[in-house]
């Protein structure tokens, strides 16, 4: 769906706190390119973060501080619609609607609610976490969302259950294609570089969190595991830990990575780590000066206005949805 002849483009954010350097390299640092293309609408799930145990003060203050990341950035709430989901109903109000034409079979091949119920415990919202997440890209009438690998199938998931209302009730919905960057950056975790870089770690030296110190990032990248032999060389099979360092020096710092193999190659692994340290910490400093600019109060203006906003959207597409189904009047 295009609005002033750009398409639209939709993604999600957790508020589970400080993010780490993975989650900027790998998708919010796109995010801020998209919105200067496409007509952007960002969320903060906030509603999924309900499906594992919170302390609701925890989860409040998680909350503010996923939108001044956004904000720190450089997501720029002129040109994108940034908002919380739980204050805009009609996501849960669609969720019902496509959930009662989901398959459980459907929702049982998920492999993300596989590996979290193996973890955490199985209940209704993990189960029917795709559901909402497929409401949140649909409601808005998305044509484009930026996804990794972890979310390919949720996304076909949805263009699915798209699909399928579109044959029940007529053609309400855009079936959403999926958004690949050009270029994508994979940072793994530091103390285990075949994992990817999670802030759930419960290492907390495994990743850099982008509020992080100067000297928070030194130790972390200084401890970082590497491997007994000294040269600096892009190996995934026999020096993942040293071709993770590479990749995320690359991707903080624009330079491919065999030019940074050609300049380190022997220098030793002591004086690559300070390189990629400092490459990071320059990489964080204005994103954490920006973040430390900004006030509580006037963001909670910025996603007043932003659900007053996606409320009105919102409600446009909904009652389209509930005319299809026979839900609209008396």
């Amino acid at each position: 769906m295009t609005v002033n002849g750009k398409r639209k483009v939709f993604s999600g954010v957790q508020p589970t706190g400080n993010m780490h350097i993975g989650t900027y390299l790998g998708a919010f640092r796109n995010w801020v390119k998209l919105q200067h293309e496409y007509e952007a609408i960002y969320c903060v799930v906030d509603l999924h973060a309900l499906t594992v145990p919170v302390d609701p003060a925890e989860l409040h203050r998680n909350r503010i501080e996923a939108v001044k990341v956004l904000l720190a950035v450089g997501i720029d709430p002129d040109k994108s619609l940034v908002y919380m989901q739980s204050q805009v109903p009609q996501h849960a109000e669609l969720a019902w609607i496509l959930g009662t034409m989901t398959p459980t079979g459907v929702l049982n091949r998920m492999t993300q609610f596989k590996e979290k119920s193996a973890r955490a415990g199985a209940n209704l919202g993990l189960y029917s976490y795709p559901v909402l997440m497929a409401a949140d890209i649909l409601l808005h009438r998305a044509d484009l969302v930026p996804v990794g690998d972890d979310q390919r199938q949720h996304l076909e998931m949805t263009r699915d259950v798209a699909e399928r209302f579109n044959n029940r009730y007529g053609e309400v919905f855009p079936l959403p294609e999926a958004l690949i960057p050009e270029t994508a950056a994979r940072v793994m975790s530091l103390t285990d570089p075949r994992a990817k870089m999670s802030k759930s770690d419960p290492n907390p030296r495994s990743a850099i969190l982008m509020l992080d110190t100067a000297d928070d990032i030194r130790k972390k990248i200084k401890g970082a595991v590497t491997d007994s032999e000294p040269t600096v060389a892009h190996d995934w099979d026999a020096k993942p830990g040293i071709s993770n360092l590479l990749e995320l020096m690359s991707a903080a710092t624009g330079r491919p990575v065999d030019a940074l193999v050609g300049e380190y190659a022997a220098t030793g692994y002591g004086v690559f780590k300070e390189a990629v340290a400092e490459a990071v910490i320059e990489l964080a400093a204005p994103i954490k000066a920006r973040y430390g600019g900004l006030d509580d109060k006037e963001v909670a203006v910025l996603l007043e206005k932003g659900a007053d906003d996606a409320r009105s959207s919102a409600e446009r597409h909904q009652a389209e949805v509930r005319a299809a189904v026979g839900l609209d009047g008396v």
